[in-house]
């Protein structure tokens, strides 16, 4: 083991979350903050900055760990793909860029399971801290703050034909789902600047690196949180030199997200106790939470061939068209490569006797044929798709162990489909879908369904058709969850139950999913955070 070094802080994870706190933490140069990451810089991958390039990231082991869980019962017995950002921004410098928060709904809900502070009114100042928003300053929305909120870089004509026709399906238009109200039909907006992706690692680590009093280390996997008469004295961690530790004067705050932080506290001891043992680790603290609630949105994909050569599909199908689009976007940052392929969606309720919608449908333009482990690939032919994903879902799963190994994957299992409601919901989203497409405004571009198909009718071939290609959302939450009771693992202030010293501070803190994109919400999560830790530090 090399020899140890001395901080205030110590967080694990430079992600969607973790950037956030050592940013904000090492602002007043007070505190000595080490920021490990496992994964690589980054900043020369040329993929990750364009924001066409979110399906080149999708399977590349250079800068996304490429996880799949366990066999699950409810999606055919698959094991599903299960892609985490592997540099530093973590999953925001290879997601879709969509930014949306949820409802306000949600934040209450948090409040009343007990998360005094976390209700709407409580978190919207982090939101607008946060925020440099494109539209301006509001109610709901700040300017000046790290993360660029940018407008889609142009109207397209296939998404406008079917916003058309979902206002024709009877969804009324929305102008900004992170407003006053989320349900209806627009355009999204995204984590972008000038055209370019801006992650966690752009808005919040490169300004902070220049400070002397943080020390940002990539290639360091943490291994095991120290800990030492029931509080966290620092991070153990594996480089290509050996074992390395870092001791932590203050505190040590796990951002690992929700498959990486439960792993980690399990790894030190902190967790299921008929679980670890059988995993060579010793129990330190039995907790029955951390890993399960296991929380994540649900989704499947309908798909068109489209009259007209549109789509991206077009893009990468031809030599040609990528040239220009790559000529267009260096000398004018316009184009098809300036854009995520996700320019908008709807929300809606999947049954009008619910208070909030409980489905999100994302117009795509593209299609994909399959995913071969390397790339994604489009399909032949110029496509769309309408892709439903169901936003609260019953099922519940859990992350373990996989291996007493601490530099294996994690063992994930998902619960999808779980119950009636969950059926019923992708089947209301489905029907939805078609409805939307048969609609005047989007029959022009319409030459048939690809899939499933119009031989997919009845609700059993509908069901067996999202048990066999649904897919996770990659919005997995709530498996280090937020609360006061035994079904939680950390307080609201982020503290790990009867671990003096130690937080958790990205998504798996949710006591439940939000009805919504997860990113921004977590990079919220890790302003609020930081804003605690400094006033107990004061």
């Amino acid at each position: 083991m090399l020899s140890n070094s001395a901080y205030d802080y110590v967080i694990v994870g430079a992600g969607s979350a973790g950037a956030v706190v050592a940013s904000r933490l090492t602002e007043n140069g007070a505190y000595r903050v080490l920021l490990l990451e496992a994964g690589t810089e980054g900043s020369n991958f040329f993929w990750s900055r364009v924001p066409v390039g979110v399906a080149k990231m999708i399977d590349d082991p250079a800068v996304n760990w490429c996880y799949s869980s366990e066999p699950d019962e409810g999606s055919g017995g698959r094991r599903i793909d299960v892609p985490r950002g592997k540099m530093l921004g973590g999953s925001s410098s290879i997601n879709g860029m969509v930014y949306i928060r949820g409802n306000h709904g949600d934040y209450d809900e948090w409040r009343q399971r007990g998360c005094d502070g976390w209700d709407w009114d409580s978190v919207l100042p982090y939101f607008r801290k946060a925020e440099n928003q494109a539209r301006g300053e509001d109610e709901f929305h700040g300017v000046g703050g790290p993360l660029h909120v940018s407008d889609q870089p142009a109207k397209y004509e296939l998404t406008e034909a079917a916003l058309a026709a979902c206002e024709q399906a009877g969804i009324p238009r929305n102008p900004d789902f992170n407003g006053a109200q989320q349900e209806g039909c627009g355009h999204y907006q995204t984590t972008t600047s000038r055209r370019r992706r801006w992650s966690t690692a752009k808005a919040y680590l490169e300004p902070a690196r220049g400070r002397a009093n943080l020390t940002v280390r990539t290639g360091t996997h943490a291994t095991k949180v120290l800990i030492e008469n029931d509080r966290a004295a620092g991070v153990e961690f594996h480089t290509e030199q050996g074992r390395v530790t870092a001791r932590a004067r203050r505190e040590v705050v796990v951002s690992g997200g929700a498959y990486g932080s439960p792993q980690l506290l399990l790894l030190s001891g902190l967790g299921p106790g008929e679980h670890l043992p059988d995993m060579g680790v010793p129990v330190i603290r039995d907790m029955p939470s951390v890993g399960s609630n296991l929380h994540d949105h649900f989704n499947t994909n309908l798909s068109w061939r489209c009259s007209k050569a549109i789509t991206l599909n077009d893009l990468e199908n031809s030599w040609p068209r990528k040239i220009a689009a790559a000529i267009q976007y260096g000398l004018f940052r316009s184009g098809p490569m300036a854009s995520n392929g996700i320019h908008a969606g709807l929300f809606t309720r999947s049954d009008p006797r619910l208070e909030r919608p409980d489905l999100q449908v994302n117009i795509f333009e593209w299609s994909t044929l399959e995913r071969n482990g390397t790339r994604v690939k489009p399909h032949p032919f110029p496509g769309f798709t309408l892709m439903p994903v169901h936003l609260r879902p019953d099922g519940r799963g859990t992350v373990r162990l996989n291996s007493p190994n601490p530099l294996a994957p994690p063992a994930v299992l998902f619960d999808y489909l779980r119950t009636d409601y969950d059926v019923q919901a992708l089947l209301a989203a489905i029907r939805l879908c078609r409805t939307i497409a048969s609609q005047p405004a989007l029959r022009p571009y319409l030459v048939d369904e690809v899939m499933p198909g119009l031989a997919t009718q009845s609700d059993d071939e509908m069901i067996e058709y999202v048990r066999k290609t649904g897919v996770s959302n990659q919005h997995p939450t709530s498996s280090c969850a937020m609360g006061q009771g035994p079904n939680t693992v950390v307080d609201p202030r982020l503290r790990v139950h009867g671990i003096d010293g130690l937080r958790v501070a990205d998504a798996s803190i949710m006591p439940v999913v939000v009805g919504g994109n997860t990113n921004a919400p977590t990079i919220m999560i890790g302003e609020k955070c930081a804003a605690m830790m400094l006033q107990d530090a004061a």
